[in-house]
């Protein structure tokens, strides 16, 4: 056979734990994580159990696990058409749907182990809890409050850390569900104003594609002034400390650089898409400080 008849070599195969990691959008994990640990935490008055706290983290990474790699399934004829997702593992066949929804079955298992080993609310509420963190996936394509519903889900953390914690949902805790459904909801709609021009092509929805860029600075501005507000009342409810409020300070702060750069564009979507991990930080700083003997200053 002659050199030019060798057919050229196969591209080198990605690693498998990098494209696992594509799939699952691991970088992204810190965001609830912090606030996971926040109120969990402050459920706990700074003394949780090794054990609950394992569970409760443990139930929450294969929650969002599965979650992420589902809608990675869903939407990967989607995600082809869209510049910013179209070399996602699924899209690119570097990994398999098989090997995807396989992922998404066994977080599935994880979480519902996890609860049963928590408490049978849990339990009995999990159920309910995975149908909206997996629904959400089909309701970009009818609705343009995928971002409410998104929110929703990452409300589900104070509320399910209450659940697991107490058994029950204090004050404290429906006040810091209002606070992270606010959160979540301005941090999913400057999420999706990175894909305005594709979601408009796909017929796609959303609140940024509905009220356009210009209408959607003040939506996030109101929607992180309302979480801030919502989240103070949670550290009064909750009996949390000065540090506390010095963690929403820098937390306001971080916000008005946001709605600034939205504002100006002065600033890269993507890296005001983040500063809400910088915020997530700043809240699970100031829970944990608020129980440092001699800082914690409310009896």
């Amino acid at each position: 056979m002659s050199a030019a008849s060798v057919p050229p070599a196969p591209p080198p195969r990605a690693p498998l734990i990098r494209e696992v990691n594509r799939l699952l959008i691991l970088q992204n994990l810190g965001l609830n994580a912090f606030l996971t640990l926040g109120f969990l935490w402050a459920a706990t008055q700074g003394h949780p159990s090794l054990v609950d706290a394992l569970l409760v983290l443990v139930a929450f990474v294969g929650a969002r696990n599965a979650g992420h790699a589902f809608n990675q399934i869903v939407d990967r004829d989607l995600d082809a058409r869209n510049p910013r997702t179209r070399d996602r593992p699924l899209v690119t066949g570097s990994l398999s749907v098989r090997f995807a929804g396989a992922l998404v079955a066994g977080n599935l298992v994880v979480v519902l182990v996890a609860a049963w080993l928590l408490n049978p609310l849990v339990l009995l509420l999990a159920p309910l809890a995975l149908a909206l963190v997996l629904g959400y996936s089909y309701t970009k394509r009818y609705t343009p409050f995928t971002t409410v519903i998104l929110g929703s889900v990452e409300a589900m953390v104070p509320a399910g850390v209450y659940l697991a914690l107490v058994e029950g949902l204090p004050p404290a805790a429906w006040a810091g569900i209002g606070g992270v459904l606010l959160f979540g909801t301005a941090f999913e709609s400057v999420h999706s104003l990175q894909d305005l021009d594709a979601d408009r092509e796909s017929g796609i929805h959303s609140l940024p594609r509905s009220l356009g860029e210009r209408r959607t600075v003040p939506l996030v501005a109101g929607l992180l002034a309302a979480s801030l507000v919502f989240l103070l009342l949670f550290g009064t409810l909750a009996s949390l400390g000065l540090p506390f409020d010095i963690a929403l300070l820098a937390m306001a702060a971080v916000a008005a650089w946001e709605i600034r750069g939205l504002s100006t564009r002065s600033v890269p979507l993507r890296t005001l898409f983040r500063a809400h991990f910088a915020m997530g930080l700043a809240f699970l700083l100031g829970v944990w400080a608020s129980y440092i003997p001699g800082v914690h200053l409310v009896p």
